[in-house]
Order: structure tokens, then sequence, then C-alpha cells
């Protein structure tokens, strides 16, 4: 929204300059995004009167103005401009002058004729070109009503102005217009704020009796009203008319098309002008289109309604479509005569469907999408009988013809003192309090120690006891709520919890790994929504997704892992080493909550180890992916478990299923060779945990054992078995039967080939003995041990 300075100074005068008025209004709650100063970088630029004009005799595009800028004779200007004549007051920059864009002006010769200064068009002062009247869109401009020559031109054309360029937020609303931010201002600075003339001169003649209006869909639209004025001129607006729209960004048409944009951003109103004679019956029916319904709109494109779309018709056809855009056919002309002003209330979803569907974003649009103010509906209708009296010498009709009911123009809300200074920390009174609100304009009454706060519809962004309090603390000041140390009775000092603490030493494992933090979204395409998932669970997917790639939330944090690493190899990152920690959904049926897990992944490719000085280079493989999961279990205190599995997206006979306490709770594997080469990747191995799960295994305190004081004892075993049987197997059988003095297994040498039966492997296994009490003895350790080779050769092993 753009306020003008020089505007908002006919509702209220803050008696600062534009500068602090803008830091101030900044610091309660709207950002004043931009400062536009339409002085800037302009000097000596006056109003001149062009007393005579003749043909330049050298060039057929030139003329040969002599024009008096208010000093002792006139000056001789060369002027290219085709609009440009005798009679006329225009803009004239002096020589010695400035204009936007660092342009100097200087006594030149044009032709050979001199020229002393310049005729200006508006878009040479530093107006925009979509803003200019279309009469001076290629010349220069000529005011419309005589002005004094050598009066300052900025002044002369509403310009020696500051305009503050509001970014708002979706509730605030009542600033989209210049009543609602004087209401902001005077409260801010405690001085009375004058709305604006709305009382006409009516005739004796009604409204009532010229129109008729009937609303078929009265929860679509609770208001609708109208008002004639009848014999109007039209004619272009006065001069501080067509500023302050220039200055808002709206290019002025004529004097009654000017007064409805002119309303609309005084008061926030939308409003619609209708020709009286064109629209083609006595009576308005506001109702819901008709599928596949046709109408052809002010920007001439022929529109094909649906029934979610509002329209204002005459009984039979549409004539407008509501809050969006006005008919070809009934719009304001130059030969109208009548005019039939339109103010009502329309359902904000629906605007904004038909806006958004038809690509019609408008001033209007926006601000029934978010949503009026009731006060203001008649008033501002109002307001424009009365500009349509005053600059077109409108008639207007006694009467107002309307359907529907406004609703409540406050709603009460109760709050108490106590409440506002226990929230905020303020020791304001009940007078103080209100005192704030009055400067609101917010009407209030006391009864008790219960103030009952009655809140205009222009302020749709207070609806609880907690907004007022915001309110109080704005305009009494962020700045004045004192400072604090807070009181304990107990002071404790912050540490953290038992999860955060095992967060960072998992990520510090990682990073020490090698491995970088990555951090994706938690949306992917619907078609890989559930890969790589560790449970067969529904998905969930967003209503009005942003786009098909973020549709479904994830049930892995793979997919988009893989899509980091395939976009840095594909720009020559080729060893890429990642990890996330992220939350992952599984939806529960339609109207339940998705569960919500945490799961650790990673994602290694390329070269690990990399010692080009020594030639050395170790490729990543899958016991590197399955040292760093091993790594993260030791440093939590967990101990895993891995099986041979099958993982849709892996490699079959490269995956290992991680269990924890008899749980499976993720994998280790590496990708499958076409999941590979779709992504350009080479060989790549991934894993995921459910962190979730890990974190819930209760570690307890750490316990120390004493250095064993007797040595161990080494033995080795060679066993063939059968290929598909898994070695965690062999070593559960060991560990089963070892007894307490078995204090380790390791498996050091798989072999398979020449010297074995087909479908047999053989399988070496270091077994260490150690008792931290006595010395062992060869025969006691020879007892368990052969129990454990039998043990072994009972589920089919046999000893090589």
């Amino acid at each position: 929204m753009l306020i003008s300075n020089e505007w908002l100074k006919d509702y209220v005068d803050a008696g600062v300059k534009v500068e602090d008025l803008a830091e101030r209004i900044t610091r309660t709650g709207i950002e004043v995004d931009d400062m536009i100063d339409y002085t800037k970088d302009i000097k000596n630029l006056v109003v001149g009167y062009i007393q005579s004009k003749e043909k330049h005799p050298d060039a057929d595009k030139l003329n040969i103005c002599q024009v008096d800028i208010g000093e002792e004779a006139p000056v001789q200007i060369v002027c290219g401009a085709p609009n440009v004549d005798a009679g006329q007051h225009v803009i004239v920059a002096k020589v010695g002058g400035r204009l936007p864009g660092g342009i100097k002006i200087k006594r030149a010769k044009l032709r050979g004729e001199r020229s002393e200064g310049m005729i200006c068009s508006l878009q040479e002062i530093g107006i925009s070109s979509n803003v200019v009247p279309k009469a001076y869109e290629n010349g220069i401009f000529v005011f419309p009503t005589e002005v004094e020559p050598g009066t300052d031109a900025l002044t002369a054309l509403y310009l020696n102005d500051q305009v503050m360029e509001f970014d708002l937020t979706p509730n605030r609303a009542d600033a989209l217009s210049m009543v609602g931010t004087a209401y902001e201002v005077a409260a801010l600075y405690q001085t009375e704020m004058t709305k604006p003339t709305t009382k006409s001169n009516e005739i004796s003649e009604s409204a009532r009796n010229e129109l008729s209006v009937t609303i078929n869909n009265p929860e679509k639209v609770p208001y609708y009203s109208a008002r004639v004025v009848k014999n109007v001129s039209i004619e272009p607006s006065p001069i501080w008319m067509q500023a302050r729209l220039i200055k808002a960004g709206i290019r002025p048409i004529n004097n009654v098309v000017d007064i409805s944009n002119y309303v609309l951003l005084e008061y926030g109103q939308p409003l619609h002008m209708f020709d009286q004679d064109h629209i083609g019956s006595k009576e308005i029916v506001v109702r819901q289109a008709k599928d596949e319904e046709t109408m052809t709109t002010l920007d001439n494109n022929e529109r094909k309604l649906v029934d979610t779309d509002i329209v204002i018709s005459n009984g039979q056809e549409p004539i407008a479509l509501a809050g969006v855009m006005g008919g070809d056919f009934s719009e304001v002309t130059e030969q109208t005569t009548n005019v039939v002003i339109e103010g009502a209330i329309f359902d904000p979803v629906s605007i904004r469907h038909t806006s958004r569907r038809l690509n019609l974003r408008s001033e209007a649009s926006s601000r029934f999408e978010k949503g009026i103010a009731t006060e203001f509906v008649d008033e501002a209708v109002d307001r424009a009988c009365y500009l349509l009296q005053e600059l077109a010498s409108g008639e207007v009709l006694k009467d107002r013809v309307s359907s529907g009911d406004l609703g409540s123009f406050v709603t009460p809300i109760d709050i108490t003192a106590e409440k506002v200074n226990k929230t905020i920390g303020f020791n304001l009174s009940n007078d103080e309090i209100q005192a704030i609100f009055k400067q609101l304009g917010f009407e209030t009454t006391l009864k008790g120690e219960t103030l009952t706060v009655n809140v205009p519809s222009r302020r749709k962004d207070i609806t609880i006891k907690e907004d007022l309090i915001e309110e109080v603390a704005r305009i009494y000041g962020y700045d004045e709520i004192p400072s604090s140390l807070p009181v304990f009775g107990k002071v404790t000092s912050g540490e953290l919890t038992d999860r955060q603490h095992k967060t960072r030493t998992v990520k510090e494992t990682l990073e020490g790994a090698g491995l970088n933090q990555a951090i994706t979204y938690s949306l992917v395409s619907k078609d890989h929504a559930k890969d790589f998932a560790l449970q067969e669970r529904p998905t969930i997917s967003l209503l009005m997704p942003m786009s098909e790639a973020h549709a479904t939330l994830r049930q892995s944090l793979l997919p988009h892992l893989i899509e980091a690493t395939a976009y840095n190899v594909a720009r020559k990152n080729k060893d890429v080493r990642l990890y996330e920690v992220g939350r992952v959904f599984f939806g529960n049926g339609e109207g339940e909550l998705p569960d919500e897990v945490e799961y650790l992944s990673g994602i290694l490719t390329g070269e690990y180890a990399v010692n080009a000085w020594q030639g050395k280079k170790e490729e990543i493989d899958f016991f590197i992916a399955k040292g760093v999961v091993d790594r993260v279990a030791e440093k939590l205190n967990l101990e895993f478990s891995y099986k041979a599995g099958k993982i849709e997206g892996l490699h079959p006979g490269r995956t290992a299923i991680v269990s924890l306490e008899g749980q499976d709770i993720g994998f280790i594997g590496e990708l499958h060779p076409q999941v590979a080469a779709d992504n350009d990747l080479k060989r790549t191995y991934v894993f995921e945990l459910n962190y979730d799960a890990m974190m819930q295994v209760a570690v307890g305190y750490i316990n120390y054992e004493q250095i064993p004081k007797f040595p161990g004892v080494t033995r080795d075993i060679a066993l063939e078995v059968n290929h598909d049987v898994p070695s965690s197997e062999l070593k559960q059988i060991i560990h089963n039967n070892g007894e307490d003095i078995l204090q380790s297994t390791l498996v050091f040498d798989v072999y398979e080939g020449e010297h074995l039966e087909k479908g047999k492997k053989s399988v070496a296994i270091r077994l260490n003995y150690l008792d931290t009490e006595d010395t062992l003895t060869d025969e006691r350790v020879s007892k368990i041990h052969d129990k454990i080779l039998e043990a072994l050769q009972a589920q089919g092993a046999t000893i090589r």
C-alpha cells in the first residue's frame, strides 16, 4: 500500500517529519518498506505559460515557444512534443535546473535556434509511464486549470510529497486505506482524526423508483446496496485527485472512474459504477454464475464462468463479475450521464478463487479477499455520491436501495487491567488503558474491574483478549516495557537432555568419519514416497502441493540424499559422504494424525581415503559403510546384529538388515545397479536406522573394569558350511557355548572356490579366551573349545 503524506494530512497531522513518522509506524508493527520522494533530484521546476508557438524553420517536428515562467521577460524554449500549443500551462525546467536521472538543464541551440529550458512530460520528472493519463502519455503535461507562472511545479502538481510504501501482513487489512492509516497515526500521536465529508445535497427523487436489488445467494453475499446519481458530466478529474491516484499507482481515467478508485483507496471499500442507462433493466440480481455462462469483462475478454463465481446481473445476463471486474456494456464511458454506485460485501474465498482462476488480480479483489470493514460500506458509497456531486455536477437521488444485512459494526471483548499488566509487565491503570483504546477509535466501557472493548469491524485482526493486549503494548510503546531479571526461588544450571547429548555424539562421530550433514525437504514426489521404506504403511499427500515433486510426506530420508549425491557428482564432486537426522511420516488412515519417526540415514560414494603423495586410494565399499554404523553403535554403547536381507532399491546380495535387541531397526546396503545408473552414480552405499528406536535403549552408567592380570588364549578354527549360512549364526552358536571364559570372536577369512564342494564355503574364526580371576589351563580351554566344536558340528558345520 502506497501512503501519500500530503493526502494523509487531510485526515490527521502528526506534526512530525515523514521520516520520523515512518520510523514510528515501523516500530509499532507495520513495516514501511520504502520511501518514495518525488522531490528527489529535482531543482528549478516551475509552472510556465506558453504565450506563443511558431514552427521551427529548419525542423518539421520542433516548435519555438515563448514561455512566461514568472520572470521579467518570457524565455524561448524549443519543444518537440506533439501536443504543445499556445495558451497552455505547462511544467518547465529552467536553465540550471535538474531532473531525475542526473539530467542538467543548460542553454542550448537546437537547429540554430536558442532554447532556454525544457518543457517537461510527467515521465521526465520521475512519474512511471503506466500511471500517466492517456492524454499525456506521448507528450507534455498540460495543467487543466490556470496556474500562476513561476509557481513551484511540484507544489502545483501535489508532488512536493513523500510516499510511504507499507509492507503489510495479511492481518492488517485496515492499513490498506487512507482512513485506516489515519486511525493508526492518530493513535500513535494522540491527535484527532478527521473523517472525509460524505453528506451530499440530495434531490427529492428516490433511488427506489429507479432500481431494485435482490440477493439470491445470501451465504455468499450478505449485503448489497446501490445509490443513483443523475446528470453527471464526464471530464478529467481535478489535478489534486489525479496526483493522489498517480502516487498510489493508479492511472487517472475520468472524474467518475477516478472517484471510484479514489474512494477505494480512501476507505478500503471497493466500489463499482455502472452506466444506469446500459444496465438493461431496473433490477439488479446478485447470484451464482451458471456453469459455462459467459460474459465480456472491461478488458474486452470473454470469460467462461463456473458455478462458484458470483455475478451481478440485470435479471437476465451478468453485468459484472462480483468483486473482480465489471462487464463491458455497462461500463462508464464519455457518454454516460446517469450512474449507479455499488457497495457490497462478498465472500472472500469465492472472490479469491475467481480472481486466481481467471488471473484477474486487482486492488478491489485483493481487499475483498482480506475482508472489508462493514462500517465503511455505506459510508464509502455516500462519499462517492458527494464527490460526484462536487466534481461531476451530479444530482444525488435520496434513499439507498439495498438487500441483506451489514451485521454488527463492532465486536465486544472483555479484558481487565490485571490481565494486561500481568501479560506485558506494565503497571497501567484502567484510565490509561481506556485512553489507549480511545486513541485507536475503540469505544470502551468500564464495569467494576472489567473493560468491555467494542472493536470496530475495520480491525478484523482483533478477535481475542491477547490481540487487545498487543494493541496496548504497540500504542503505549514496546520500548516502555520494563527490563527486569527473572526471580528464581531455586536456580539450576542448564544442561543437555540425554537425547540431545547422544545426538551431539552421533553427529560428532559421523563428521569425524568424514560425513557432512545434509538437510532435505520432508516432501517427495508420490512415486518416491515409499522408496526404501522400513514399514508398509499408508502415505500422506498434500491437498494443494507446491509441485508434483513435493506432494507427499516421505517415509525414508534416502530419496533426497540420493538426489543430493547425484547433484554433487554431476558437478565433478565425485567423493560424496552425507548423513541426515530427520523425520519420516507413516499414515494411520483418514482423519488420524500420522506417526512421526526420527531416522538416521547416510550415503557414501567415490573414494574414502585418498593419499596422493603415497599413491594410496581406498574405494568406499560395504564394510566401510558398516564400519560407520558400528562406530555409531559403539559410541552409544549399543550392540547391533546383522543378517542378510532384501530391500527394494538395494543390491540383492549386498544388503544387511540391522537389528537391535531382537528388533529390526534399519539396513545397510549398496544401491541397486539400476537405481545407481538412473542417478548417474557409481557404486554407492547407504544406511538407514530408526533413530527413535536407538534412543529408547537405556544405556545406564559406564562400568569400568580392571585391566586383566592373567594372559588369555587364542584359538583359530576353520569351518566348512553351506553357502547360505551366515557367519553371525556361527558366532552366535560359539557364544552360546563359550561359557564365561569366551571373551570375543572374530571372522577373519571367508573362502569359496577350489578344493571346496559347490555350494560350500570356508569360514575362519578366531576365538579369544580369558579368565579375569585366574590363569587359564589348557585342560579348561580344551574342554570348552571341544564343546563349541561339537555344537557347530551338530548344526551341520564340518571342522577343517
